[in-house]
């Protein structure tokens, strides 16, 4: 790894990155623009939502996390909680499945339908693989080999451990937050439970790291060392993010998730008012 050190400057600059960054954004604004043009209106926060998952995904891997996460554990972990707990679920809230179904027509709309509804598709937003696929990207990144693999080889971090972070982040909040087109959505109350398991094996890896006795990962011993910082205090910062930052970030996904059913809870009952309404003056 390259080690930082004070007085370098902090911004990076990675061209990947950053050209993806635009290249999503860029999609995501003509997708908006063609609704317009159709004359069919497109939620302002929806949009707001994917512009701030995509200054979060910038944050973390264009700005000093980026570029402290080569010589700080506690980075790195501050990387790991934008990119899984905030800019995901931001992404998702943004409805992309909809809007790209939205905005095309003939054999890819009907495509994209079919992927939803195939037996892949279902598969892919059944809540407990989800909760699994999950949970093994978190615990199995932070396994010792696999992390000082990932530390030494910029190729492993960029293409597998990133995407793998995202997309499993993305699948698990896919079906339990906001109301994006999904082919099965799980009831209510087991929204509500995934999000709040998910805490478990969160808080249990945070808690693990911050309690270690030894130091966990000797790549990070060695550039700690180089920069005069305490490499065990670093890994115990790092642990303290994940055991209490997630479980206040958890209890706001699952807060919208409760409001999501309550209002879903209002819609039935106005629908069954309504019916009934009309079966007593018909």
């Amino acid at each position: 790894m390259e080690v930082w050190n004070p007085g370098d400057d902090l911004w990076t600059v990675d061209l990947f990155v950053s050209a993806n960054l635009l290249l999503v954004t860029a999609l995501y604004l003509v997708g908006v623009r063609v609704l317009a043009s159709r004359g069919l209106t497109w939620s302002a926060w929806r949009t707001l939502s994917f512009l701030l998952a995509m200054a979060l995904l910038a944050i973390a891997y264009l700005g000093p996390f980026e570029t402290l996460a080569h010589t700080y554990f506690w980075a790195h972990m501050g990387q790991h909680l934008i990119v899984m707990m905030l800019a995901a679920p931001f992404i998702v809230l943004s409805c992309p499945v909809a809007l790209t179904v939205l905005a095309t027509t003939g054999r890819t709309r009907a495509a994209i339908i079919r992927a939803l509804r195939s037996q892949v598709g279902l598969v892919l937003v059944n809540p407990v693989v989800t909760w699994v696929l999950f949970v093994t990207v978190l615990i199995g990144s932070h396994v010792t080999p696999v992390m000082e693999w990932v530390l030494g080889d910029h190729d492993a971090m960029a293409y597998v451990e990133r995407p793998l972070y995202l997309v499993a982040a993305l699948l698990f909040y896919y079906p339990l937050i906001g109301n994006d087109m999904c082919a099965r959505r799980p009831r209510p109350a087991m929204r509500l439970l995934s999000l709040g398991l998910m805490m478990i094996p969160e808080t249990a890896l945070g808690a693990v790291i911050f309690l270690a006795p030894v130091t966990l990962y000797p790549s990070y011993v060695a550039s700690t060392t180089a920069v005069g910082a305490d490499p065990l205090v670093d890994q115990q910062l790092a642990g303290a993010l994940m055991w209490a930052i997630t479980m206040v970030i958890d209890s706001v996904w699952m807060m919208v998730a409760a409001v999501e059913w309550w209002r879903s809870e209002e819609r039935s009952t106005a629908i069954s008012e309504r019916r009934e309404r009309a079966e007593v003056q018909g």
